[in-house]
């Protein structure tokens, strides 16, 4: 491919990717504090479900569900109180494991831009999960700390749980979906193929995560689980590289796997 074709191409999908990421970042906002809401509402216990606190789409801040999860526990409504915070997580999983369905079936192998539009939504899912779990499955507040206070569970279930599935997920993402992308969606281009794998996994580990930890959480020791996040940024980008054996290989499987739906 021509070194300045290559070049506007990329710049084109980078101006594509980023508006594809704010938009679905507010779509997965909204979904999670409404699943609060909705959630508490059916369970009887929030009167309104759209009575939500908007805060800030870009950097995801001050936003709130609007529950007064206090209230619960004060008035013997734990369970309810717990199924209302981790709710929106199942959702999240729920929409990844449909989403990457579709990318590693090969549906999605013919359609260059709903691969795309599949892969960030999972991308933008993926990330409030791990923001969670493993990143705040010790928190005293907020998602997990509600539900493991309304059950009376120990922190350490959740941990577990949710770390195994969110490395399993990451799996699939990372080993059976992303070659897919540096096919379909890539073409061929390998800077475009960087730019998918730089910007995934700044999403996934210090924009939705990293960042998050260190900046709020500070001075709370608890700060230092956000290093995590870069650390995983950096194995992400090493092990997951476009010019790796295995993801070479990968790649081959899913062209073979296109001309085999022709």
């Amino acid at each position: 491919m021509n070194i300045d074709k290559e070049i506007k191409n990329a710049v084109v999908y980078l101006l594509i990717m980023l508006a594809t990421f704010i938009s679905f970042q507010a779509i997965v906002i909204l979904i999670h504090e409404f699943t609060h809401s909705i959630t508490a509402y059916l369970l009887g216990v929030m009167p309104d479900p759209f009575s939500i606190v908007w805060g800030n789409f870009f950097t995801m801040t001050c936003w709130d569900e609007g529950v007064q999860y206090s209230r619960l526990w004060a008035t013997g409504f734990g369970v309810e109180g717990a199924i209302t915070g981790i709710m929106p997580l199942v959702v999240h999983a729920i929409l990844i494991i449909c989403g990457l369905y579709l990318l590693i079936s090969g549906i999605l192998l013919k359609n260059k831009w709903a691969f795309h539009l599949v892969f960030w939504f999972i991308i933008v899912n993926l990330m409030e999960l791990f923001a969670y779990m493993p990143m705040r499955a010790f928190s005293l507040h907020g998602d997990t700390g509600n539900f493991n206070h309304g059950l009376g569970l120990d922190p350490w279930l959740l941990f577990i749980f949710g770390t195994t599935l969110v490395l399993v997920l990451f799996y699939y993402l990372l080993v059976r979906a992303m070659p897919g992308m540096y096919v379909v969606v890539a073409d061929g281009s390998r800077l475009i193929k960087y730019m998918i794998l730089c910007f995934s996994a700044f999403v996934l580990f210090i924009w939705g995560s990293g960042l998050r930890v260190v900046l709020y959480v500070y001075p709370d020791p608890q700060w230092m689980i956000g290093l995590l996040g870069f650390a995983a940024f950096g194995l992400v980008i090493w092990f997951c590289r476009p010019d790796m054996p295995w993801v070479i290989e990968a790649e081959k499987r899913v062209t073979e796997a296109g001309k085999s739906a022709n």
